[in-house]
């Protein structure tokens, strides 16, 4: 028995070392699993909102405003060659000739719109629709004594439209005149409502000798 004590002591302190060592062993496992610490290379990478952003709103382009109606003249004929159409603008309104050179005339005006559109009136039913295109050229129609008649009136350089007011002898004259931009003319004298072709006058200074008397004819404004 006493040989066996030695040898007995040594087993069990074999068998204490190799219980320590497998304690320290899972002890370790466990703290490194349980630490919570994970290395740079494998932490979870942020996940999307789920939601992309949305891109800024475009302003969508806007009509420029519309340019104003110039002061200006517009000269023409109708479109069949048989009369003459004379417009002066002028802030916003619009005066009229419309003139065969014989017989037949009418006098109209009324406003123009901020898109060159007009419709101007006279006296009888007489009307005139157009439009004013780049303030360049006004196209329409005229309706005079019931007929109506396409025409077209070219801005011009200098004033289209004159007009003599007055009384000549005791009788009262009315003439109007359409100059257009070749210089050519054509106009009517009124003599106590009596039309007839109007003498020529001078678009420089609108002098005119109408029964041996000399007028001034003048630009016509709205």
């Amino acid at each position: 028995m006493k040989r066996l004590g030695p040898l007995a002591t040594l087993l069990a302190g074999l068998l204490l070392g190799l219980f320590m060592l497998s304690l320290n062993a899972t002890t370790g496992e466990k703290t490194a699993s349980s630490s919570g610490y994970q290395s740079p290379d494998t932490k979870a990478s942020p996940k999307p909102s789920g939601t992309s952003p949305s891109p800024s709103p475009t302003n969508s382009p806007t009509k420029p405003p519309p340019a104003p109606v110039p002061d200006a003249g517009y000269a023409g004929r109708t479109d069949d060659d048989s009369a003459s159409v004379a417009v002066t603008t002028e802030d916003g309104k619009a005066v009229a000739y419309y003139c065969d050179g014989r017989t037949k005339e009418a006098w109209l005006k009324g406003d123009v719109e901020d898109d060159g559109s007009m419709r101007l009136t006279g006296k009888n039913g007489a009307e005139l629709n157009g439009t004013l295109k780049q303030g360049k050229r006004i196209s329409g129609t005229v309706t005079v004594g019931g007929g109506r008649q396409a025409f077209t009136a070219d801005r011009t350089k200098e004033p289209a439209l004159y007009r003599a007011t007055t009384t000549v002898n005791g009788t009262e004259t009315d003439g109007g005149w359409i100059v257009q931009a070749d210089g050519s003319q054509v106009g009517i004298l009124n003599r106590a409502g009596k039309p007839s072709p109007a003498p020529r006058i001078d678009p420089e200074t609108g002098a005119v000798t109408v029964d041996g008397r000399q007028l001034t004819a003048r630009p016509v404004s709205p």
